[in-house]
């Protein structure tokens, strides 16, 4: 039988090759594997340094950002005390209660609520607002947030027994420790102890414990000290015992003494307070000063304040008005007037002076305070009574021409310190105004001399009391005996500066001018006699410069003195803006204030009693008797 043929004539293959299957070389393949094994372990190795080495740093902040805390150690703030060494304003412990809000979010508190639940537990406690804390404690991306400033050591042992309960219960409800994150941290807190004492000189700290005003503002670097650094580790909230504490220790404040007597302050304080309030004045201040030191014992304000409870203060009592008011001082400025007149010969203490009732100058007409005829008075008459006609006809006399006489005033003006600051540096103080003698409009060139058209502080107007006190030299005034830093040594302040004003025999003359005021039955003022001492003294009655119009309403009444006159020791000035009820005459009001601040002063001071009777000198004299003849640079006799 024939095979079939395969389809176009072939005849098929009886078998079909046998396939071979090779195994394949095992080298490349183990080669590939070996490649891909080091590249994973290269990068492996590059994680590892990248970790260890280039970003280990990062990473070891990030592990401690759960565990190491950092807090300022706030410095003691230094004391400041009065002379005698009793604090004015010191420092207690207090702790401002703060708070890590990262804590608080659901995944570190175990709790959705955390913040609303912890600030209902805070706020009765430190007396803020409940909503007020919680938006606190819900702020992102912050680390740190003061819940409440200044609290006792009371209040931090409330919240931390707080806490201490609710990591008990933490031990079964993890959520249950909504406090975890709250924390202390301890400074102190600034406190007077004499409440108002003294307020306008002391000043006040602010809300960040930096002095805000007076000598706290003054002496905020030294006083503050320098700040220091703690770290420690935490868990949960707490302090780990174990872990170590890294501490750079605060530097303590430097304390400062002042030459304030608390005792003599308080005197001050309560009579121009007691005065002010009797008077419906606006305010009122007094100044004590040792005349032979410069040294200032008492500056009192009224209205006050209390530096510790600033929220029941009124903002414009705030500052030291006695050196920060500028205002016209009136009649006391004429004892400046008379320096100039005596230490120039121009005229002597019984020189005839003719005071008409009116005196037409420029263009206006001058009168005294009270209507009069024509007096004959001496020049120590014009002081005694406080004529303002008689004083711009016995300061006309010391030059040829106005313009002579203008310039002569306007230099004694300046030696006893009108127009400059005194030289305490305190923050605010006004130095006053005084226009050089070619600015002197037509008024000022008769106004200048009886105190109008010049303005002053307090404190410079004391001081021009202090000099003729102490002889004719002005003392530079000072706040402060010293400073004692944080190694305890103290350092007293630098000495005064002083300055030959006028000479000695017209300060005596002066002084006994100013006796006249007070002891004489003519002078405006005998208000402020006081028994067993001689008193030299001025009265003053300006017109005022409302601060609100620039105009002038209502009076300055004020009242600038020394005792005992024949030895000085004490001189003391009061000034009383605006008073509106009952009189509102300098030696009515600020006369008997004066009296009661000096008693005080020489009896705390134990000053003796005058040993000698005072001179009297002549106020008025006969018309018809021959005038006296005044020495001077003219030739010429006040009339």
């Amino acid at each position: 039988m024939r095979r079939p043929r395969a389809q176009g004539g072939r005849a098929p293959r009886q078998r079909q090759a046998q396939r071979v299957v090779r195994l394949g070389r095992p080298r490349p393949r183990l080669r590939l594997v070996g490649v891909a094994l080091t590249l994973v372990m290269g990068i492996f190795v590059v994680r590892l340094l990248q970790v260890q080495a280039v970003d280990a740093s990062a990473y070891s902040a990030k592990a401690a950002v759960n565990r190491w805390v950092t807090h300022d150690v706030t410095a003691d703030r230094g004391t400041i005390t009065d002379r005698d060494g009793v604090a004015l304003a010191t420092t207690v412990d207090a702790y401002d209660i703060t708070a890590d809000p990262y804590l608080f979010t659901p995944a570190q508190a175990k709790t959705k609520d955390a913040p609303a639940r912890a600030a209902e537990l805070l706020a009765p406690i430190v007396g803020g607002d409940a909503t007020t804390i919680a938006r606190q404690l819900s702020t992102p991306n912050s680390r740190y947030q003061i819940i409440a400033r200044q609290q006792s050591p009371q209040v931090w042992s409330q919240i931390s027994d707080l806490k201490k309960a609710l990591a008990a219960k933490a031990v079964k409800d993890p959520g249950a420790n909504v406090l975890a994150g709250v924390f202390d941290e301890q400074h102190t807190k600034r406190v007077y102890p004499g409440g108002d004492l003294a307020a306008g000189v002391l000043g006040f700290v602010d809300s960040q414990g930096k002095g805000g005003g007076g000598l706290e503002s003054m002496f905020d670097k030294q006083l503050a000290g320098k700040n220091g650094k703690i770290r420690y580790a935490q868990s949960n909230g707490r302090q780990v015992p174990t872990a170590g504490v890294q501490q750079q220790p605060a530097v303590p404040g430097s304390d400062v003494e002042l030459t304030l007597d608390r005792d003599i302050q308080w005197a001050a304080q309560s009579a121009i307070s007691a005065q002010v309030a009797k008077s419906k004045a606006d305010r009122g201040y007094v100044i004590v000063m040792d005349n032979r030191t410069g040294q200032v014992l008492a500056m009192a304000d009224a209205p006050g304040f209390d530096p510790g409870d600033l929220s029941h203060a009124d903002p414009a009592a705030l500052g030291n008005a006695a050196m920060q008011d500028a205002y016209e001082p009136g009649s006391v400025s004429k004892l400046m007037s008379m320096a100039a007149i005596i230490d120039t010969g121009t005229a002597t203490p019984t020189t005839h002076v003719v005071v008409p009732g009116t005196l037409p100058r420029a263009d206006r007409i001058f009168h005294d305070d009270v209507d009069h005829g024509t007096w004959y008075l001496t020049l120590n008459g014009v002081l005694a009574k406080s004529s303002n006609i008689g004083t711009i006809e016995a300061t006309g006399q010391l030059g040829k021409t106005q313009a002579q006489a203008n310039q002569v005033l306007y230099s004694y003006l300046k030696k006893f310190g009108i127009g400059d600051p005194t030289g305490i540096g305190f923050p605010g103080e006004t130095p006053g105004i005084l226009a050089k003698p070619q600015d002197w409009n037509a008024s000022q060139q008769y106004t200048i001399p009886f105190g109008q058209g010049l303005s002053l502080n307090a404190l410079q107007a004391t001081s021009v009391y202090a000099t003729v006190a102490n002889g004719g030299v002005r003392v530079q005034p000072s706040l402060i005996r010293g400073v004692t830093g944080p190694d305890g040594r103290f350092v007293p302040a630098p000495a005064p500066k002083k300055t030959r004003v006028v000479s000695a025999r017209t300060a005596t003359t002066l002084a006994q001018m100013l006796e006249s005021v007070v002891g004489s039955e003519q002078g405006t003022g005998i208000n402020a006699r006081i028994d067993g001492y001689r008193v030299a003294g001025k009265t003053g009655t300006a017109n005022r410069v409302d601060p609100k119009t620039g105009t002038y309403k209502g009076y300055t009444a004020s009242f600038m003195g020394f005792a005992p006159a024949d030895d000085p020791r004490v001189t003391i000035s009061c000034v009383i803006q605006n008073p509106t009820k009952g009189s509102y005459y300098g030696g009515s009001i600020c006369g008997p204030v004066f009296k009661q601040v000096m008693q005080f002063a020489l009896k705390t001071l134990r000053v003796p009693p005058s040993g000698a009777p005072a001179p009297k000198l002549p106020v008025d004299y006969d018309p018809s008797e021959p005038a006296a003849p005044a020495a001077g640079p003219a030739g010429t006799k006040a009339r």
